[in-house]
């Protein structure tokens, strides 16, 4: 900022990087609490499954009537719990989607604005000015989505599924 030949423009390309780190940022931290959840619940699965299959185990006319209603809460609670987790599933793509819209309005909105601004400087004497790594924009940031971390942690191929 002490550089005398900073412009308004400039500036508003910092504030823009700024803000896309923000989102990144973000983004990232949606991403680990629904990691966070998944893997809560899959914890959760599994331990009733363990309880279930230890139920399972014994032979039907050795179980107790609390043994046999043991047995069905435990599936219906793992079914609450499945259920739960396909709407996180769910939430997760919808995030996706929505954020691969707003990458895509962000560079329609960047194209535009370089653009204008590109031709605002444009002169017929060609100077071409060297920017510092600080200085020259930086390209949308790609990193997995939330449902591929989901599916890499205990979705489609998870032994708990």
């Amino acid at each position: 900022m002490a550089d005398s030949t900073t412009t308004i423009d400039d500036i508003e390309g910092e504030l823009f990087k700024i803000e896309r780190i923000r989102e990144i940022l973000v983004r990232r931290e949606s991403e680990l609490r629904y990691m966070m959840d998944d893997i809560q619940l899959c914890k959760e699965i599994s331990r009733l499954k363990k309880e279930l299959q230890k139920l399972i185990a014994l032979p039907e006319t050795e179980k107790s009537n609390e043994e046999k209603q043991r047995e069905e809460e435990l599936v219906q609670q793992i079914h609450k719990l499945v259920e739960t987790r396909d709407f996180l599933v769910d939430d997760v793509e919808f995030e996706r989607l929505r954020e691969r819209e707003e990458d895509k309005e962000m560079a329609e909105f960047l194209q535009s604005k370089l653009s204008k601004s590109y031709l605002q400087k444009a002169t017929p004497v060609k100077e071409k000015k060297m920017t510092s790594r600080g200085q020259q924009t930086s390209a949308p940031y790609m990193t997995k989505t939330g449902l591929t971390l989901l599916k890499e942690c205990c979705g489609f191929t998870c032994s708990i599924m």
